[in-house]
Parts: C-alpha cells; structure tokens; sequence
C-alpha cells in the first residue's frame, strides 16, 4: 500500500508538472552580475589576469597567486595578521605582478565571520581591489577534486576555481547609519536572549526555594512587589512570622504601593505552603535566584538604553516611515532597517526575499518537477527580523490577521502562513522605503502616526526632551511629503489633549509646537487651532499605547526581563493606537 501510495502521488507530480510552463531565462551571462571578470579579463588577456586568494583566520591567513589560466605564481603561503606579516605580503605580492607581467589583479578572500575584515583593509589600504567569496561556493569547487581532504591550501584552490567562475562578489560599502543600527540592533537581540534564558534560571530556582510563588502573579517580571517579597521573607515562615501588616510596612518603605489582594494571596500561600518539607539547599538556591535576578535588571538597563539608541539612529533613515504600518514599531523597523542597510543596493522586492532565502526549493529534471519547502541558505539575521514582524502583522494587524485566520480556516501550519505574509510584506516595504508616496494598501487604511508612535516610545524610555526633539526633526526630512498633513493633524490632536488638562507647562508642550512648525511650513498642512475644538467620542480614545517591540514574548524565547521584555507580546498595544483621520 505504501509503495502504491508513492507510485500515485509520483503520477500526480508529473502530471501537474507537464502544465506548468517554464519561465525563460533572463541570464545574459553565466557569471553572477557582480563576480564577473570576463570584460577585464579579455581587455588584458587572461595570462596577464592574476587572482589572490585569501583564506583567512583569527591569527593569520593563508593566501597564493594565480593567473586566470590556474597557473601558480605564489604558492600557499602563511600571513601574519601583524604589521611586519602585512608589508611583506605586499612587497611579494608587487613584485610578483612586476616580474610576470600582471596588467590586472583582484583579491579574492572568503567570508569568515569577522577574521577576513583586517586582511582586506590591509589589501585596500595597498590599492588592491578586494571581493569576497562565501564558504559555500568554496566548498563546493573544492569537494570534487577533493572530496576528502579539507586543508587550506585546497580550500584556496577551490576558492580559484570559485572566483574564475564569477563567485567572488563586489560587496558595496556599507552605510555608517545602518550598520550602526545594524549592531545596535544585534547586541540589544542577543542582550533580550540572555533575559530570557536569566528568566528561565530564575524561575526554577525559585520554585525549588519558594514551590508555587511564583504561580500566584499573572506576570512575575513586570509586577512590582512579585521578587521584592522573597527578598524580604525567603521563606514561607518567615512570611508568617512578619506577617500582612508589617509585610506592607516594608513594601512602602521600598516606595512600592502593594494591593490588599496581593498581601493576602500571598500570606495565604505561605499558611498552606509552610506545612511542605523545605528543600535542604533553600538557602543556597535562594542566593542564586537573587544574583541572577540583579543580573537580568542589569540587562534591562541595557536593553532600555540600547532600544534608546535605535529610535534615535531609526529617524535617521528612511526605514522610519515603516512605522505607519500597525503592527510594527520602533525596534522591528530598526532590526530590518539595520539588516537590510541602503534601499538602493536593492533591484526589487524580490531582492529582499532572495537574500533572506523566502523562497521555495525546486527539483527539476525531465519529467519530474517537484517544489518543497523554503530554502536553507539564507542570511539568517535577516530572515529572522522578517519572520519577527511577519508574527506581528499576523496578530495584530487587521489585514494580516485577516489573511492568517483565513489560512488557519484552510489547515494550513502554523509556521507556514508567515511566509506569504512576509513575502507581500517585503514589497510593502519596498515600496515604501524606496519610493515618496505615502502607503496605500488595505494593511494600512488607517495608518499610525510616525511622529507621535516615535515620540510615545521615547517617552516611555524616559529619553530627554531635547533629544526627543532631534529625533522628532530628523524624522520630518525621512517623511514623505503626502504624509505631512496626518502627522500634523495628529501632533495637534495630542497637543490640545495635553492643553485641556491643565497642568501647567510640560515638556510635550515645549516640543511639539517646534515640530508642528515644521510640518506646517510647507504650506497646505493641517494649521494649529488656537482653541480646542471638540471632537467626537470615538476620536476620544486614549492616544498612548504601551509601545515596544517583538521578539520579547514567552513564545519564542521564554519570559524576559523586565517591562519592555514583558512575556505580553509587546507590539499588541502599539496596534491599538488610535487610528487618527484628519476632522471635517
């Protein structure tokens, strides 16, 4: 039966197959678009075209010379990553060229994490052209010689190989702002990851000290007197022994506002608790729980410092107008931006899947065509910021959770009804990156304002005003120019909330007439009333949401520290921000 079953699903496979018409090829050349060497080399002749291939490593590289014909110039040799390694390298390297007659020379090294940085300064700072060839193509011009053998001077004739076939790639230079945002985004992801596994410690560490405690809070992380209390009382006698009254004494003391409930939930699992045998290590696993905990608040500085600096290096780029789409914010756009780097290095929407490897696989030979799943190659950062805020747009974004409930109403995988959700995603993003329009598109009939979700966050950071307002301003010139009227419609909007309260100045009325008045320099832009005027109750909403990023749910990567690394999948209260529309 199970033979038969594949013999059948084999037929329907070459039967749909035989339908499908392959698209022609739009290749001109063989040879990737940016490793191609043919027009130089048949301007100098290919033996007088020479390759220098560099393998390197943290200490030192190994690097020859070749000809594009494969003929040895400079056998395999050691290259210490020190100055004196360096000038001799180059001294060898130039009278090489000068005794065979080499006319043209590139340098070809192979990407290994951050080793291969410091030798292709050294060659650039010589005046050699530097490309860089990944470890797969490598691998994959060495295995048929040998299949075997992995050695280093192999490995630099398969990277020859590679480069003559047009693998060794030109890499554009990237741009300060973005690689910026680009570390800054990194560091605070892998700071976010140590938080949870922190969490995960705590928790078992706890629960061995103090069974059931830490079941009593819907939130263990953001509740303000849940990991005071065991600090006070670090057993469930000793919570008897001090009991409710002077329990609450001490949490004012430590200028906390504890609820009646919470003490008396809290006392009434120490009373069953206490008749439990106590673990003999309780003191020890107590210690342990409470450096861990001092670490993870540690980290939450960090991270909250860290995600200060994105907002302020995201309003410098372009990939800040990301931010009317609801169901993105301020870090998710900072992590794709900083992926991504300068729009222009992009042909099209189908470039930015292409790289992060969205896309199926597909075996064709005759009559047997079969598709799977998406590819394994990929740039793993980058398809992990596009799953992140696919996830997002998937919850809490109307159109999208539309499109996903319908998937799940058809049985498809959880896992796999995000892709077609990034892959339109991609050229949303394209689209409104690269172009000066604002977005029209069902996912964002009502769009967020840019200014007012970046002020919001900010505030939240407890950022200072001045440099709110230089975020502010900087984000205007990112701005498209369509979209000038809604910001300032909502700016004002917020700006005559904060008057009717009457609370004297505060620093949201200092900054937002400065940003109002360059919004409405352009002429044509929504003006500042003098008086409020009132609005509808549906326009009454609350116009401040809880505003930080995914990737700190318990979903993926377990409780985390703090309010911004709540277990709460934080962009939900970014998508409840009031949709604002210009009045009548």
């Amino acid at each position: 039966m199970a033979s038969r079953s594949r013999h059948n699903r084999s037929r329907r496979s070459n039967a749909k197959s035989s339908h499908r018409t392959n698209k022609p090829n739009k290749r001109l050349t063989l040879q990737k678009p940016n490793g191609s060497l043919a027009r130089r080399v048949q301007d100098v002749g290919p033996q007088h075209f020479a390759i220098v291939c560099v393998d390197p490593a943290k200490l030192r590289s190994e690097w020859m010379m070749a000809d594009f014909l494969g003929n040895m110039i400079i056998p395999p040799t050691t290259l210490e990553h020190q100055l004196a390694g360096y000038q001799a390298a180059m001294l060898r390297l130039r009278n090489a060229i000068r005794e065979n007659g080499i006319k043209d020379v590139v340098v070809v090294l192979e990407r290994t994490g951050r080793f291969h940085h410091a030798p292709r300064a050294a060659f650039r700072q010589a005046g050699f052209e530097t490309r860089i060839i990944h470890p797969f193509a490598t691998k994959q011009f060495r295995l048929p010689d040998n299949p075997g053998v992995k050695t280093d001077p192999n490995d630099l004739c398969g990277m020859h190989r590679a480069s003559v076939a047009g693998f060794g790639l030109i890499e554009p230079e990237p741009d300060p702002t973005h690689r910026r945002l680009q570390m800054l985004a990194r560091h605070r992801r892998d700071l976010v990851q140590k938080a949870s596994r922190l969490c995960c410690q705590i928790r078992d560490h706890l629960h061995v000290a103090l069974p059931g405690y830490a079941g009593l809070f819907q939130d263990l992380w953001t509740h303000q007197s849940a990991l005071v209390i065991p600090r006070i009382a670090a057993t469930p006698q000793a919570v008897l022994e001090l009991g409710a009254d002077r329990l609450r004494e001490r949490l004012q003391a430590d200028k906390l506002r504890p609820q009646t409930a919470t003490i008396a939930k809290v006392m009434a699992w120490a009373a069953e608790t206490v008749r439990l045998e106590p673990d003999p290590d309780t003191e020890f696993h107590n210690r342990v729980w409470i450096d861990l905990d001092d670490h993870r608040q540690m980290l939450r500085q960090c991270v909250f410092s860290l995600e200060r600096d994105i907002a302020s290096t995201l309003a410098g780029t372009p990939y800040v107008r990301l931010l009317c789409i609801p169901g993105i914010n301020v870090v998710s756009a900072g992590e794709l931006g900083g992926e991504l780097g300068l729009i222009r290095n992009y042909a099209g929407p189908n470039s930015l899947t292409g790289r992060c490897g969205l896309y199926p696989g597909r075996y064709q030979s005759d009559g047997t065509d079969r598709t799977g799943g998406i590819i394994r190659s990929r740039n793993r950062p980058l398809r992990a910021a596009l799953m992140r805020i696919a996830d997002n747009l998937a919850n809490h974004n109307r159109f999208f959770r539309g499109q996903a409930e319908l998937a799940r109403s058809r049985g498809e995988d959880e896992r796999k009804l995000r892709i077609p959700i990034a892959k339109r995603f991609t050229r949303l993003a394209f689209a409104l990156v690269a172009g000066d329009e604002p977005l029209r598109h069902p996912c964002c009939q009502s769009p967020d304002a840019v200014l007012e979700k970046l002020r919001e966050f900010q505030r939240q950071h407890q950022t200072s005003p001045e440099q709110v307002l230089l975020d502010l301003q900087t984000a205007i010139d990112q701005l498209t120019p369509g979209s000038h009227p809604h910001e300032a419609t909502v700016l004002t909007q917020v700006l005559e909330q904060q008057s009717r309260r009457r609370r004297g100045p505060t620093p949201l009325g200092a900054l937002l007439p400065a940003v109002l008045s360059r919004l409405t320099s352009g002429g044509g832009m929504a003006q500042q009333p003098s008086q409020p005027t009132k609005q509808p109750a549906n326009q009454q909403e609350s116009l401040h949401s809880r505003d930080v990023d995914a990737g700190e749910s318990d979903q993926s990567s377990g409780s985390v520290a703090g309010s911004a690394l709540s277990p709460r999948h934080p962009e939900s209260q970014a998508t409840r921000t009031t949709r604002f529309r210009a009045p009548d």
